[in-house]
């Protein structure tokens, strides 16, 4: 039988055959030793915001804080401010920490085991905005309508301080009136008020956005929860309102920090999901379904298609949402070419007028919000803080591109190691379940074989000796043959 030291080593194994380091090198392990506590600076160009009600949201077990959150009224709408950790005040560019960050460019996350992309001491610690903490962190202030569109933004330096570590579900719950107020939200007086104006402030932009045709997905997200040396369950990441908090504060960030790096003319590394080439394609799926979508991309007609068929068929959303997102394409970084004179390699910028996110049907964008775990978005705060600084930007063109480069394989490399990390938990869970049923859904069939996915617990696998009689999205009673935690293969059977 299969253990959890098992998913481990096959998760360095995957790491190290998609060119990804599962540790730590010693020139890192030597510098982070010589780091005595968090980043200590001051000076006016650094505020105290330490005393604003702060509170980070995430998931149970993080501790690798990137991001809190605070809000007050303004006029008919809110000022929301967003702190982000100020990883590069520790982490300096060309450090030996910075290059083996350079090297994976993120962190993988597999039940088993966390590769984070700096050491724990500084992700999960130093650098992290931890509950009742001083640290320094880069804050974004936006004024945000009743109609949830940002009127304005600006960015500083500040020292901050978490007053409330909350997580998603039972934040959730509260907020829906399904569950008990967090224990951390009653310890931190007047937090209740606060978290009531952060839901609303958040739910203006997320309905702004949906009006937009930013597209809202529900895509198959099993997560596999480890006890000792075995998996002991699965369950399905659900998409609450605690998230949609978090990700609606994060996507006003990203977009004031692409923003505020055109205004003033500096360099950028762009996150870009382009307009579908595979668009042909999206319209015939949508002409399965009986629905007509125009012959050109359009997002705002593409979610509203998405959310009819959520509302028609909540049950088979998830599939629909992975075949459209498979189609659209993955996201990618880009350089903005806006330094007049400077010479580029054209082939690697894009110009102003094609950057965009498709998904998120806007034309600004640039990841920045995650600095403990993503690469690039260290290097867009070193780019934010030098033109606060007035200095000229770290990092030349060719440096931007490699770097994007760069980090767009290494992001594929990492979610192809989650992947098939994922196959291999779901198959150390079933394992010794051979010969059970479970009630399932045919996801998928192409020359390979024919592929469903199982509604409790959500796991993924192949339906052998299906032959022609069963259609996509056709719901089945399945047993499984065979689960390989190597392999990542999880065999079932149709029953009569």
């Amino acid at each position: 039988m299969s253990r959890r030291s098992d998913l481990v080593q096959l998760a360095v194994a995957a790491l190290a055959a998609h060119g990804l380091a599962p540790d730590f090198s010693a020139a890192a392990l030597a510098e982070l030793a010589t780091i005595a506590g968090p980043a200590q600076e001051a000076g006016p160009n650094i505020r105290d915001l330490r005393a604003l009600p702060w509170c980070s949201i995430d998931d149970d077990d993080s501790q690798d804080i990137d991001q809190l959150s605070c809000c007050e009224p303004s006029g008919s709408g809110w000022t929301v401010s967003v702190a982000i950790a100020d990883v590069d005040a520790l982490v300096h560019k060309g450090s030996a920490i910075d290059l083996q960050a350079q090297r994976n460019t993120t962190s993988v996350y597999t039940a088993a085991r966390v590769f984070p992309m700096l050491p724990e001491r500084l992700s999960t610690d130093l650098s992290s905005l931890g509950a009742h903490q001083d640290r320094l962190a880069i804050v974004t202030a936006m004024v945000v309508d009743a109609e949830g569109q940002v009127s304005g933004f600006s960015i500083c330096r500040a020292q901050v301080r978490n007053q409330a570590k909350l997580a998603y579900n039972s934040l959730a719950a509260w907020l829906d009136g399904n569950g008990e107020m967090p224990a951390a939200v009653r310890a931190a007086p007047g937090m209740d008020a606060q978290l009531r104006l952060q839901d609303a402030a958040a739910q203006a932009l997320r309905q702004r956005r949906t009006a937009q045709g930013a597209l809202q997905f529900e895509t198959f997200e099993p997560r596999a929860q480890v006890e000792g040396d075995q998996v002991v369950a699965i369950s399905q990441r659900e998409h609450n309102r605690a998230r949609q908090l978090i990700e609606e504060f994060m996507v006003a960030t990203n977009i004031c920090t692409a923003q505020f790096l055109e205004r003033h003319g500096g360099l950028a590394m762009r996150r870009v999901v382009r307009s579908p080439e595979r668009w042909s394609r999206v319209v015939e799926v949508a002409k399965k379904y009986g629905d007509s979508l125009p012959a050109e991309p359009d997002s705002k007609a593409l979610e509203a298609f998405l959310e009819r068929r959520r509302q028609a068929d909540p049950l088979r959303f998830p599939d629909l949402s992975l075949t459209i997102v498979q189609l659209m394409g993955a996201g990618e970084y880009v350089i903005e070419d806006a330094q007049p004179g400077v010479p580029v390699d054209r082939s690697k910028t894009v110009a102003i007028e094609d950057y965009g996110h498709f998904g998120l049907a806007i034309r600004d964008y640039a990841h920045s919000t995650a600095p403990n775990r993503r690469y690039p978005d260290l290097i867009s705060h070193r780019l934010v803080k030098a033109v606060l600084a007035g200095q000229s930007a770290p990092y030349s063109v060719a440096e931007l591109q490699a770097l994007a480069e760069h980090c767009n394989h290494q992001e594929s490399a990492a979610t192809k190691v989650e992947r098939s990390l994922r196959k291999s938990e779901a198959a150390l869970f079933l394992q010794d379940k051979i010969g059970a049923e479970f009630d399932a859904i045919v996801t998928g069939r192409n020359n390979r074989g024919t592929w469903i996915r199982t509604l409790v617990p959500p796991v993924e696998g192949k339906l052998e000796g299906a032959g022609a009689q069963v259609e996509v999205g056709e719901k089945l009673r399945v047993k499984l043959l065979s689960a390989d935690v190597a392999q990542g293969f999880i065999d079932f059977a149709p029953l009569p």
